[in-house]
């Protein structure tokens, strides 16, 4: 997330510098549209983590549960990663790649309560397996207002939306980037967000590689897991 290079920010007192380096840009991805959905809906109620196993992913599990989330799922493919969400308080999905069943084990974590806001890291077939699992059954009155807020595409650049779904549900479908939010709102959120970082209400794990061992750190942040920073040396 891109901010004026001219900018300098005071870090917390007592923050430390490898933690707020690795956390500010993951967290925002997630804090940004769930601030958003608060203002618009008052409360966030269920909020569905799609790619709860990454970085970002937790991060937003800890970021809806600081901002009162009813009930959170994160849902993704890695055993370790869904037991750290699992940690932070949101009740984990194990995806398999089968959009069935998939959709059944997604729409079983939500319980026929619609989710008020997903947010989304990885798009592609996890996209459509989520929504093969809003899909809305009958005419009954239906309490609907779903947003979809797409932020990552680690599964793939493009996914499938059935028209029944947005014909027969309030939902509305979204993007959250660099260009989604003004500039100066981004901005606005780094001091109060960093301040979290630094009292320990979010957690970032990290690991610091110095600038020499450029090639280490490279290889280590393949695999998902604590944060990794470069540091001088």
């Amino acid at each position: 997330m891109a901010v004026p290079a001219t900018m300098q920010l005071p870090l917390p007192q007592g923050a430390e510098p490898a933690r707020i380096a690795g956390g500010l840009n993951p967290g925002l991805a997630s804090w940004m549209p769930l601030q958003s959905r608060v203002g618009e809906a008052g409360t966030l109620g269920t909020v569905v983590v799609l790619g709860a196993t990454g970085m970002a992913g937790m991060l937003a599990v800890q970021n809806a549960s600081l901002l009162g989330a009813a009930q959170i799922v994160g849902a993704g493919r890695d055993p370790a990663g869904l037991e750290r969400a699992a940690q932070s308080g949101a009740t984990p999905v194990a995806l398999t790649g089968d959009r069935e069943t998939d959709a059944a084990a997604l729409a079983a974590a939500f319980d026929g309560r619609p989710p008020s806001l997903i947010l989304d890291f990885v798009w592609g077939p996890p996209a459509e397996a989520m929504f093969a699992a809003l899909a809305r059954r009958g005419l009954h009155e239906d309490s609907a207002d779903i947003a979809y807020v797409q932020i990552g595409a680690a599964a793939g650049p493009e996914a499938s939306v059935p028209a029944a779904l947005l014909r027969s549900r309030r939902i509305q479908i979204r993007g959250s980037g660099a260009g989604s939010a003004p500039i100066a709102a981004i901005i606005a959120q780094l001091p109060a967000y960093m301040q979290l970082i630094a009292d320990g209400r979010v957690h970032i794990p990290t690991r610091t590689f110095p600038l020499s061992h450029i090639a280490d750190a490279w290889n280590t942040a393949q695999d998902s897991g604590p944060r990794v920073v470069i540091v001088p040396g």
